[in-house]
């Protein structure tokens, strides 16, 4: 191996450590469970440029999205040092408004060396129900705005701003304490990007930025040109957009030409009344995690990965909404089924590479109200994990969170101290994996009973049409949910996505989909 190569091999990791340790900081400091214990949030480290250089391995729907943002910011605000800018408009680069991201330039000697950003999910934005992922139907239901704004200016925090978001959500004191761990993440950020200029210089610092990139695109083109030449199409569906009733179809077409990929969205649902719809940036983001899916080792994933790759999204397609449709469901919901479509046409490709789908969902809950006991609002958020499809030569994962999120489940002891509810049942669903050679991961099984009256969202899929088997695998089972009223045996089916007002002592059943089952049994 060539100095220069160990030389990049170093700087990767350094870049890498940078976001790793933000990530820590944001975890230590949040104040809220999604957090500081579920630790939905992502860091990354970017070039003078906006172009994504390192990230820790957080989540892939924000890190694929988050250069958008970056370039908004950029785009909109002159930053100085000492500045951090916050944004969560999904049209400029966000997701849905729930993750507020934010963004500081990185100086040295008086010279713009790149840009720290992070990304969090905020259990609550405002909007028209607790936890901001109603059943809307446009975006101003769903939580508060921000286009690119300074929330700090010369390293003194603007007040105004805080009190403006603060006076807009339902728990504003938790609120104050996430953007708070935010604020200390960047500064860290910003820290050690100045300290590894100081020690391998200026020059030394933007050359490996731009070689890291560049490197990504070589390892990129690599891996398309091991998928063979060809156009490869699959479709799936989502159950619901949660107020029509009907599937919404996405279809997309993968072409490979020597080492360049196109996906072509053609055929896909036109943008749908419910909040399922995504921006392209979270369909960029899938396409990303797809095609990084593929390549071997531990490679960067950085914006030279993304060079290779041309994703043509039809206007106003349910992955390509325009403002002001709904999209709180889409970050979360749709980016799951984008990657359940890819990976089934390219499992045409690569039958001996491509797994069956996982969950395709992720089980969002979503609740608030006001708790008696403690005489405080309070509000909540959470995805439950599920089962994951099963490989070519192993068997899926059970009960883990899959594809575009990468969080960790809340604790049953957090839940419970921090909110008015008893955990009654949280275990592995035996059995929810389909069939095969390899069987598909398990889901789990989720039973909550709310103390207090509470006004409770769920947003999920895969209850209609359930993950698909590869190869002869049979399919998961389908995902379930479900009310017992207080006092009551009958047990209520609930649809993927609904709103419920719960009284105290009322009861939900969340049970996740399985994993698809890879291979015919008997083989």
């Amino acid at each position: 191996m060539s100095d220069g190569a160990i030389t990049l091999g170093l700087f990767n990791s350094l870049f890498a450590s940078v976001a790793e340790e933000m990530g820590a900081v944001l975890s230590r400091t949040g104040f809220s469970a999604n957090i500081k214990e579920r630790q939905d949030y992502s860091c990354a480290v970017f070039d003078g440029d906006g172009r994504l250089v390192a990230q820790a391995a957080h989540l892939p729907v924000h890190l694929g999205s988050m250069p958008a943002s970056v370039a908004a910011a950029i785009r909109n605000l002159e930053m100085f040092p000492g500045d951090v800018a916050i944004l969560n408009d999904p049209f400029l680069g966000g997701t849905h408004l729930p993750d507020v991201t934010l963004v500081a330039p990185a100086y040295e000697g008086g010279e713009l060396i790149g840009y720290v950003a992070n990304r969090a999910h905020h259990a609550d934005i405002g909007g028209s129900s607790p936890g901001s992922m109603p059943l809307s139907t446009e975006i101003y239901q769903e939580g508060l705005i921000i286009p690119p704004i300074k929330l700090v200016e010369d390293g003194v925090v603007d007040s105004k701003v805080v009190e403006l978001l603060c006076r807009n959500v339902r728990t504003p004191d938790e609120r104050r304490g996430d953007l708070a761990a935010q604020i200390s993440a960047i500064r860290v950020g910003v820290s050690r990007v100045s300290e590894m200029t100081l020690k391998h210089g200026i020059q030394q610092v933007r050359m490996q930025m731009r070689r890291l990139i560049e490197y990504g695109e070589v390892l990129t083109r690599d891996t398309i040109r091991g998928i063979p030449i060809g156009r490869y199409e699959f479709t799936d569906v989502l159950d619901d957009d949660g107020i029509s009733g009907d599937a919404v179809v996405i279809r997309a077409e993968i072409i490979i030409k020597d080492d360049s990929l196109t996906v072509d969205f053609s055929g896909t649902s036109p943008a749908s009344a419910g909040p399922v719809n995504t921006v392209v940036a979270v369909a960029e983001s899938a396409l990303l995690y797809v095609v990084r899916c593929l390549m071997c080792g531990e490679g960067p994933t950085n914006a030279g990965c993304m060079v290779p790759l041309r994703l043509i999204a039809p206007a106003n397609t349910v992955v390509s909404a325009e403002p002001p449709h709904a999209v709180s469901a889409g970050n979360v919901e749709t980016s799951q089924r984008i990657v359940d479509v890819l990976l089934g046409a390219l499992a045409q490709a690569l039958p001996d590479v491509v797994p069956a789908a996982s969950q395709g969902t992720m089980n969002n809950l979503a609740f608030g109200g006001y708790d008696s006991r403690h005489k405080r609002a309070f509000a909540y958020y959470e995805t439950i994990g599920g089962g994951m499809g099963a490989r070519p030569g192993a068997d899926g994962l059970s009960a883990v969170q899959t594809h575009m999120t990468n969080t960790l489940n809340t604790p049953v002891e957090a839940l419970e101290f921090e909110m008015p509810v008893r955990v009654i049942e949280y275990a592995v669903r035996r059995g929810s994996g389909g069939s095969g050679r390899h069987r598909g991961g398990d889901g789990t099984r989720r039973v909550l009973r709310f103390l207090v009256a509470t006004d409770f969202t769920v947003i999920s899929d895969r209850r209609r049409h359930p993950p698909y088997g590869l190869q002869g695998g049979r399919p998961g089972a389908l995902g379930r949910n479900a009310l017992i009223r207080s006092g009551s045996a009958q047990i209520k089916e609930l649809p993927s996505k609904t709103r419920l007002i719960l009284e105290p002592g009322d009861t939900v059943v969340i049970e996740s989909p399985g994993g698809g089952g890879w291979g015919a049994q008997g083989d």
